[in-house]
């Protein structure tokens, strides 16, 4: 089996490179790299920023934009320059002259306060192939409203808004960005149904409203309270969609407005979504693996925490349920009849958040034990992530308890991963407006990053750099990554990956996918770099096009990840 990898990884070689590199070494197996004795590492970045981190996205100039909503009154942070915000409809305060948005810089470490018009309550959002964030709705007078935010190399760029652009009222709507470049917007509540933007090229320039399409499944999976909020809405490879909305989830055909499969729904019967408020990832997509004949790439879907059912009545009477300790794992490409396949988690967690690391691994961060979502619903807040390792065979050992914020992080708090790996937290705010005393759970307005084991000094030896990638792949194009490292490499041990960063909110990081790169060997050169051989992803249903933050793992250690617009 290895002399057949060697001669694969030769004949690579000599159709996309010069003969010259035949010469380089390739390099022998050695066992992979175990963490065992570390739980990470917290951080305080800010003790306070000035607004509570309900939304938040990584943008490709090392970014993150971070927004709360903007009736509970006025915030900790002043707009600038004698800016206001004049909103004659805000259900609190009509002229506001304090910021709900700030762009905060990784790099520095420094943030500068946005300008928001319209309410962004409960909104979502995703990034557009030109790394535009398009931000989608809100309550009240924000429910229709689209916004955009385009990166820029000062600081002169800030939100623009387009009222009434929706033809639904998308509160605790659920975005996914599609192949061909346009963002998907699905439910909201009491809105069981789905839309587009850019809106139909074909509707009417006067009308200020595009066309929506009946979605049936979220009116059938609706509960008590019609709530079915924020469904988990993952971008299959075939180009399908995958929906989950509280127990039940399907393929769906947005093209042909037709579910193509249901599945079973999953064991216990409680419900996930928000109010009961768990979470869910497209794990990473492989293309080295081929599940389900030439070709096909396999999928699998993971759903962990919420609340049991009727836990927010409840809690709503002071009885705070304990939250749902089960994940279940599902394969809804590359298997012809799956069912849900469940584990136990080590601790309960609802409001908790879903990464994919870069090592493919994935982390599950704030939330509470007990309760559920809504405004001082949540108890026994869970501080300790868990990292998840899907790869693992042994179940009993695929979880690992992280150590513990100090800082509790319950309802409207939010997670992302950063550029170098780390996780960025921030958020919770269980009140109706910002409260600072006399409360369980006073409002947070801090910002700190978690440092996952592989960060730890003691893997520096064996950390890749990366030195030198395309800056642009298209689809099916050789792809070249070059990296140094300390230390012994085992070719057999590197994997090159890519991330598209979420929009994270109320649980659910929206877009977020990983694909792992197919790679054909590494070698090695005279300068003693080492790079590694691959090809851009398949297709645009496996990869969107857009900006993705490409890693080099070596032996579960993972580079500093580095730009790539996939195109």
């Amino acid at each position: 089996m290895f002399m057949k990898s060697l001669i694969f990884s030769l004949s690579f070689l000599l159709i996309f490179f010069p003969p010259k590199h035949i010469f380089s070494q390739l390099l022998p197996i050695s066992p992979p790299i175990i963490y065992s004795d570390t739980q990470g590492e917290w951080n305080l970045l800010h003790a306070s920023i000035g607004i509570s981190a309900m939304h938040m996205q990584l943008l490709h100039n090392n970014k993150v934009i971070i927004f709360d909503r903007t009736d509970f009154g006025p915030s900790n942070l002043s707009l600038p320059g004698g800016r206001c915000r004049y909103d004659p409809v805000d259900t609190v305060l009509q002229n506001d002259c304090t910021a709900h948005s700030i762009l905060y810089d990784i790099g520095t470490n420094q943030y500068r306060p946005l300008t928001i018009q319209t309410d962004t309550w409960c909104s979502s959002g995703a990034v557009l192939p030109n790394g535009t964030l398009v931000q989608t709705g809100g309550f009240n007078d924000g429910d229709h409203v689209v916004r955009t935010f385009s990166p820029c190399i000062d600081d002169s760029c800030d939100w623009t808004e387009f009222p009434n652009y929706l033809s639904g009222r998308r509160w605790y709507a659920t975005n996914q960005i599609l192949p061909d470049g346009r963002v998907i917007i699905v439910g909201g509540r009491r809105q069981f149904s789905y839309e587009f933007f850019p809106r139909n090229p074909q509707a009417s320039s006067s009308s200020s409203n595009s066309p929506s399409f009946d979605l049936r499944f979220l009116l059938d999976t609706r509960d008590y309270d019609e709530n079915n909020l924020y469904p988990f809405l993952h971008l299959l490879p075939d180009g399908n969609l995958f929906i989950f909305a509280n127990t039940r989830s399907i393929v769906f055909d947005y093209k042909q407005n037709r579910v193509i499969k249901e599945f079973p729904q999953i064991d216990g019967g409680d419900p996930r979504n928000y109010p009961s408020s768990g979470s869910s990832v497209l794990l990473p997509l492989d293309e080295n693996i081929s599940g389900a004949g030439a070709g096909i790439v396999e999928a699998e879907v993971m759903v962990c925490g919420g609340a049991p059912r009727w836990s927010y009545g409840q809690a709503v009477n002071k009885v705070f349920q304990r939250a749902l300790s089960t994940c279940g794992r599902l394969v809804v490409v590359g298997h012809a009849n799956p069912s849900w396949v469940m584990e136990d988690m080590p601790l309960p967690r609802v409001m908790g958040d879903m990464l994919i690391l870069p090592t493919g691994d994935v982390i599950i961060i704030n939330g509470a034990e007990s309760g559920t979502s809504g405004w001082e619903l949540g108890r026994d807040p869970a501080t300790r992530p868990i990292i998840y390792r899907p790869s693992s065979e042994i179940v009993g050992q695929r979880y690992s308890i992280m150590a513990p914020s100090p800082r509790p992080r319950l309802y409207h708090s939010s997670a992302i991963l950063l550029t170098d790996g780390r996780v960025l937290v921030g958020g919770s705010n269980p009140h109706v407006y910002y409260n600072f005393t006399d409360v369980m759970y006073p409002t947070d307005l801090s910002l700190e990053s978690f440092s996952p084991p592989y960060l730890s000094a003691k893997y520096a030896a064996v950390r890749p750099k990366i030195v030198a990638v395309n800056e642009t792949l298209g689809y099916g194009e050789k792809l070249t990554v070059s990296f140094t490292v300390s230390e012994y490499l085992s070719w057999r041990e590197v994997s090159v990956r890519i991330i598209l960063p979420s929009f994270t909110t109320h649980s659910f990081a929206m877009n977020q996918r990983m694909v792992v790169i197919k790679t054909m060997g590494v070698y090695r050169e005279a300068s003693g770099s080492y790079n590694v051989l691959g090809v851009g992803p398949s297709t645009a249903e496996i990869a969107p096009p857009g900006y993705y933050l490409l890693f080099v793992v070596h032996s579960g250690t993972p580079s500093s990840g580095v730009w790539v617009k996939i195109s």
